[in-house]
């Protein structure tokens, strides 16, 4: 792994040495670079956690992924920075939905100086900087988030008022990409699946993080929420180059028109649903 070529994929142009303000400007930098999206699932593309496949993905053609690819991405980052990583098993909503929810997600803990730091890249709209592993509340510029202990080895991370997801939880275990082959292969592929069912992009921003869901493009920031509809193949494909970041190029043209119609079908879906549902 080429740890140049990782710091130019994101932009990072300070120091490399394993100390807070690394770690501090590494995440964030992440988080605002690579882009959260499972565009490659809704082309019926495989998906690798091979580390050299990910590595081409992510940095040599400057894609983006979801949960487990953003994780391993972010890890291996870290990692060559001199950090002490470890990878652990997450599970989104299993608060309300049970232990059937554990592995939907991964998450990384970073022992740093003494102490104990979550970073996480897999959530579309999560924290943009670590957050320290103690109990109470933490504010990060605007936005709101909590940590509690909910057993020995197990924590629950509560989002921001009004994030994409109310909360995961995580156990402190070490894991490793391999661990989640056989998951990641379940929720890329099963049709139940809301990766497959449903087009996702984000990008963390200054004071706010922009989402597309299908068609919908979302910005959620401290000062409330704003959307509108994308309403065509050139303007769909202008947001996902432009606003987040995606190299057209390495979908295809063929890939852009597949994506987009994918894009347009379940937003009609979407608004027959609710409109039975009124």
């Amino acid at each position: 792994m080429n740890f140049d070529a990782m710091l130019q994929r994101i932009g990072h142009q300070g120091g490399a040495t394993p100390d807070l303000d690394t770690l501090f400007a590494l995440h964030r930098a992440w988080r605002r670079t690579v882009p959260y999206e499972n565009l490659d699932i809704q082309l019926g593309r495989p998906i690798s956690l091979d580390p050299d496949a990910l590595f081409d993905k992510l940095v040599r053609r400057r894609r983006g992924g979801y949960c487990y690819e953003q994780n391993a991405g972010l890890a291996m980052l870290l990692r060559l920075a001199g950090f002490e990583v470890t990878m652990i098993e997450s599970g989104v909503l299993r608060e309300t939905r049970g232990d059937a929810m554990w592995g939907n997600h991964n998450a990384l803990l970073v022992d740093l100086d003494g102490r104990r730091w979550l970073a996480d890249a897999g959530i579309g709209d999560g924290f943009l900087e670590p957050l320290p592993l103690r109990e109470g509340l933490q504010t990060q510029g605007e936005f709101t988030y909590r940590l509690e202990q909910i057993a020995p080895d197990t924590w629950r991370f509560h989002h921001h008022p009004g994030g994409t997801i109310a909360s995961y939880d995580f156990r402190l275990q070490p894991c490793e990409p391999a661990d989640f082959v056989v998951r990641s292969h379940e929720l890329s592929t099963s049709p139940d699946s809301p990766y497959v069912t449903t087009l996702i992009a984000a990008l963390a921003a200054t004071g706010h993080t922009l989402l597309l869901v299908s068609r919908t493009v979302r910005q959620i920031g401290a000062e409330g929420r704003r959307s509108w509809t994308i309403s065509g193949p050139d303007e769909f494909a202008a947001t996902l180059s432009e606003r987040f970041l995606v190299p057209l190029d390495d979908i295809g043209p063929d890939g852009v028109g597949r994506l987009w119609e994918n894009a347009s079908a379940q937003n009609d879906l979407w608004r027959t649903r609710a409109q039975g549902d009124g």
